[in-house]
């Protein structure tokens, strides 16, 4: 957070500073000429994708696909957009990398990589991204007793391992895992099913 504020204060700071470095080059009247330029054809270019990005996010959505990209490229247009109606040059280089294809790739594998995958990670607990755990909690004892520990069914619930009368039992003659059922788990009294 304190990095991202601390860039939104340098960019205007970096665009002023570059201002007065143009306007002495060339002239006041140019460097305005030359900002207003930038500015309208970086927000026509940002139309042109945006209506690209919408028809593929369409497309996407007919298909039945989940349309992360697009809707990223679709945020990423939005800074784009601002960006480049922010008056300066600085700015404007920073709209014109986010509007352009091959940049924008770049930065949306970043955006996706480092903000967008841990931000969902943390609200999900794991579960949008498959990072969750099936059989009970991890631990240090299960990590460290090897394949099959803690697998078992016993009188402490799911991962203790341990058995009981009419309980399931981990089949140590296989490699998979595959569960004995003792005798008591298939008696069945039809006589009272049929009282009730």
């Amino acid at each position: 957070m304190k990095r991202a504020l601390a860039a939104l204060l340098l960019i205007p700071l970096l665009d002023a500073l570059f201002l007065v470095f143009v306007a002495a080059q060339l002239g006041a009247v140019p460097t305005v000429a030359l900002v207003v330029l930038t500015a309208l054809l970086g927000m026509l270019f940002v139309r042109a994708e945006g209506r690209h990005t919408v028809r593929k996010l369409q497309r996407r959505l007919a298909e039945g696909g989940v349309p992360t990209d697009e809707l990223t490229d679709g945020a990423l247009l939005i800074a784009a957009g601002a960006f480049l109606l922010t008056p300066g040059l600085v700015t404007d280089a920073v709209g014109f990398l986010l509007a352009f294809p091959p940049s924008r790739i770049l930065v949306r594998e970043a955006v996706q990589k480092w903000v967008i995958k841990p931000y969902v990670e943390q609200k999900t607990g794991g579960f949008a991204t498959g990072n969750v755990y099936t059989f009970g909690f991890p631990n240090a004892e299960d990590a460290s007793a090897g394949p099959g520990a803690g697998g078992g069914f016993g009188p402490g619930g799911p991962g203790t391992g341990g058995t009981d009368s009419g309980e399931a039992t981990r089949d140590s003659s296989t490699d998979d895992d595959t569960y004995r059922m003792d005798d008591d788990a298939y008696d069945i009294d039809f006589e009272d099913d049929e009282n009730r």
